[in-house]
């Protein structure tokens, strides 16, 4: 079949079929596209270029209508679209017009006897499978509608020929493809780099559509992660490491809201850490008003109040010193009354780094900014019971792990009292507060709890050694300790750390439990006469 037979030209407005003189040496350029931002823009550009425009459907008619000539896809397969839009653009000459190899004489002449176009340029994106399954209405046969199939065929043919073929994806790119297209020659780098883009598009649409058709499986034997950069940060860890942020599409974590609205001080990959590590503080404790101060990726102090200013106040209190130049992150709305609490300590200790809530009012946004012109200030939205995730990712070199989140509600009716003495009603709401605390402490965590309030006095954090980690708590309190609510994130496996409470006065304390040597602890503790409570579970956060 000769390729004059299928290559008509329909001009807009007009029923008038027209065929190249040179159609041997004819390019081509294919363009499909769900989201059609800036196409008409670069079909013009492609047209002036000498290229025809093969396209589809709406494709086709934006850019008729903007009066470009485009050859309507079936005219180049030979047969309508069918099963209503599940097939249009699989067929052996676009496929076959995209893939074979320009650089070998025999291929070439092959395509010309086979009536194959030669499709130099792909312009594609996909169904917005995406867009669909964000709708919580959506159907479960609405969603699957919207897995491309023809699309990727495309996008991948092209990828893989990308020596001979551009393929363009992201609209972000047209305006240097078009420029280079203007110049009459198009990099190989260039090339290569919009290949590699292509192929990424791929994996993250296919990736969110097994998500999607996800059974219930627990882990499954092949992963990929999806992820798409939201953000380049100023530098990572250390000013000399470069780092950007990305988030899974469709994600309901409070991140994908985050948005700096104050302050000089660009976001780096410390203060996304610091402020992710203060959410998952704060979350825990769902309704009730939170804060926490961040340092280092785990709390120097938090505290639960009446008011998010009750709340700030105890925060900050409870270890001061440390406050210097923190991460505060709340669950709530911050207030003027907030404000004091910043102003106050800003002039009796220094600067916080950065505030973060869930929203900041104009009128105290403009306070806190008069406190430190380059402090960071944040807000991030209401933070979700549920998470979209099933699963934590922790990352480690060349892979990672893949485990469930620790976000069960603390059940004390699971806790056992493991001495003869019992905590009153108040301890154990203390202890509840406590444990809480340290599910999203480093480990090995001990929190020293005030007697009276639910807020930390003292906390030892991410030592080697658990008696370390409680000498430093204690070491924290200081006077607090007496009568404190003592909580460790895992068993005490000696009676060491029990002793070093009973002398410090603490009045109950709160542990894992499940050592081989319970007994000895369990013995320290009736002779002290200090009530001691098993959760029977850990609490590391590594």
């Amino acid at each position: 079949m000769a390729v004059e037979a299928f290559s008509q030209t329909i001009s807009p407005g007009s029923d008038t079929l027209s065929f190249p003189e040179t159609e041997q040496t004819q390019r081509y350029a294919l363009i499909s596209v769900s989201d059609k931002t800036g196409v008409v823009g670069l079909a013009k550009i492609i047209d002036r270029a000498g290229y025809r425009i093969i396209s589809t459907g709406g494709t086709a008619k934006a850019l008729t209508d903007d009066g470009l000539p485009v050859i309507p896809i079936q005219e180049i397969t030979g047969t309508p679209e069918s099963f209503e839009g599940r097939m249009k653009t699989i067929s052996f000459r676009i496929e076959g017009g995209i893939l074979f190899d320009r650089t070998k004489t025999s291929q070439v002449k092959e395509a010309e006897k086979l009536g194959v176009p030669q499709i130099d340029l792909v312009v594609a994106n996909l169904y917005p499978f995406e867009k669909t399954v964000a709708d919580p209405n959506t159907t479960y046969d609405e969603a699957t509608e919207q897995i491309d199939v023809g699309g990727p065929t495309m996008v991948r043919s092209a990828a893989k020929n990308h020596k001979s073929v551009v393929i363009i994806v992201d609209p972000k790119d047209y305006d240097r493809v078009g420029e280079a297209i203007k110049a009459g020659e198009i990099d190989p780098q260039l090339k290569r780099e919009l290949a590699a883009k292509a192929f990424g598009h791929l994996s993250l649409y296919d990736s969110q559509i097994r998500q999607f058709l996800e059974t219930g499986e627990d882990f499954a034997e092949e992963l990929t992660l999806p992820g798409r950069k939201t953000t380049d940060l100023k530098y990572g860890e250390n000013p000399h490491l470069a780092a950007a942020l990305y988030l899974e599409p469709n994600t309901n974590s409070p991140m994908r809201k985050l948005k700096r609205i104050g302050g000089g001080r660009e976001s780096s990959a410390t203060n996304i850490t610091d402020i992710n590590a203060g959410i998952e503080s704060v979350r825990i404790f769902r309704d009730t008003p939170v804060v926490v101060v961040i340092k280092h990726n785990t709390p120097s102090g938090i505290a639960l109040g009446e008011t998010v200013e009750e709340a700030l106040k105890r925060a900050v209190e409870a270890d001061p010193i440390s406050a210097y130049g923190g991460v505060v992150v709340s669950n709530k709305p911050l207030d003027m009354d907030c404000v004091r609490i910043l102003e106050k300590f800003r002039e009796q200790r220094g600067q916080m780094d950065i505030i973060s809530a869930p929203f900041i009012p104009p009128e105290v946004l403009e306070k806190l900014i008069d406190i430190r012109k380059n402090v960071g200030i944040y807000t991030f939205g209401e933070i979700p019971r549920e998470r979209s995730q099933r699963f934590q990712v922790k990352p480690i070199d060349g892979g990672f792990v893949l485990q469930e989140w620790d976000d069960d509600e603390t059940n004390i009716a699971d806790w056992k009292i493991a001495t003869r003495s019992a905590p009153t009603r108040k301890q154990l709401e203390l202890m509840r507060f406590g444990w809480d605390a340290a599910r999203r402490m480093k480990s090995n965590t001990i929190v020293a709890v005030d007697k009276d309030i639910p807020m930390t006095r003292g906390i030892g954090t991410g030592q080697t050694s658990r008696i370390a980690s409680v000498e430093i708590a204690l070491a924290q309190a200081g006077g607090n300790a007496i009568g404190s609510i003592l909580i460790s994130d895992s068993f005490f496996p000696f009676g060491d750390s029990v002793k070093l409470a009973r002398d410090a006065g603490v009045g109950a304390i709160l542990q894992q439990g499940g050592s081989k040597r319970d007994n000895d602890s369990i013995e320290v503790a009736n002779e002290a006469g200090i009530p001691m409570v098993f959760t029977g579970r850990r609490a590391f956060w590594h």
